[in-house]
């Protein structure tokens, strides 16, 4: 596996492959990776001819008060992953590489940035957007992959290359999920042994909400509160827990739409997300 920091490196390094490369699919990540991580590089593979990943803390999509400085950095343990998965290139830039200069053009997503986790993390998609646009403007992919844990970035991610008419397809794998349900996250490690037991309550609650639909309900506000005050209930401080449409992530308003129930609450000092598709 080859490993560039510097932009002109990396493109060099994919020019050099001329008609080789093929098609190129790409999976950006900001390291710490997991089997979540590492599927999505073995989908990519059923994708592309090359493979190119990234590993890139953003700090443009961090808040001042999230956690940009502890978030865990595992560089040398993600190379051997990757390398493990088949990935041909690994794009790895520093600050300096990737923003030489103050990134003052930034890319606004529409009012769908404010909505879930927008509103509990102004910003946090503008500096989404603007690192995935530069990203895929640097590796120009053909397929690039994204996991749908992140279900609002995901779309943000769609929608901004479809109206950006940008030649990629956007592809969103399937959460992976520990065996007792967790969905796999960076930040799961910083739950302590008790906090990673408790953790499960959040996608079986989620589960519970999905069961009930499936079932007939329509009392999604209903189930929405049940779910908040049965994780507060147990220590949890949760920013919410939403019944929405798959395809717009509005409020349900009709029978029949394609429904996703997605949720955020901290657990001790750590923020989790979570959603299911119903």
């Amino acid at each position: 596996m080859q490993i560039h920091s510097r932009i002109a490196d990396l493109r060099a390094a994919l020019q050099g492959r001329g008609q080789s490369a093929g098609k190129i699919a790409f999976v950006p990540t900001m390291g710490n990776l997991h089997e979540g991580h590492i599927s999505l590089m073995r989908e990519a593979r059923a994708h592309g001819d090359t493979v190119v990943a990234s590993i890139f803390v953003n700090r443009l999509q961090f808040g001042p008060n999230e956690d940009f400085d502890k978030y865990p950095r595992t560089f040398a343990a993600d190379c051997e992953k990757l390398a493990a998965a088949g990935v041909d290139m690994l794009f790895a830039p520093t600050e300096a590489d990737l923003y030489p200069e103050p990134q003052e053009y930034l890319v606004e997503p529409p009012a769908i940035q404010h909505l879930l986790d927008g509103e509990f993390r102004p910003g946090h998609f503008r500096g989404v957007a603007t690192v995935v646009l530069k990203l895929l403007n640097i590796v120009q992919p053909q397929v690039a992959l994204f996991g749908k844990k992140d279900y609002q970035q995901l779309m943000v991610i769609r929608n901004m290359v479809r109206q950006l008419a940008l030649p990629v397809d956007i592809v969103g794998g399937e959460t992976v999920r520990a065996d007792d349900g967790l969905a796999l996250s960076s930040r799961n490690g910083y739950l302590s042994a008790d906090e990673r037991r408790e953790a499960v309550r959040l996608s079986a609650e989620l589960r519970k909400i999905r069961d009930a639909i499936r079932a007939g309900s329509t009392d999604y506000a209903g189930l929405e509160r049940a779910a908040v005050a049965a994780l507060d209930g147990a220590g949890w401080k949760t920013d919410y827990v939403a019944v929405r449409q798959q395809a717009n992530l509005l409020p349900p308003t009709a029978p029949g739409q394609a429904l996703v129930v997605l949720a955020a609450s901290r657990l001790g000092t750590t923020r989790l997300i979570d959603n299911i598709e119903v």
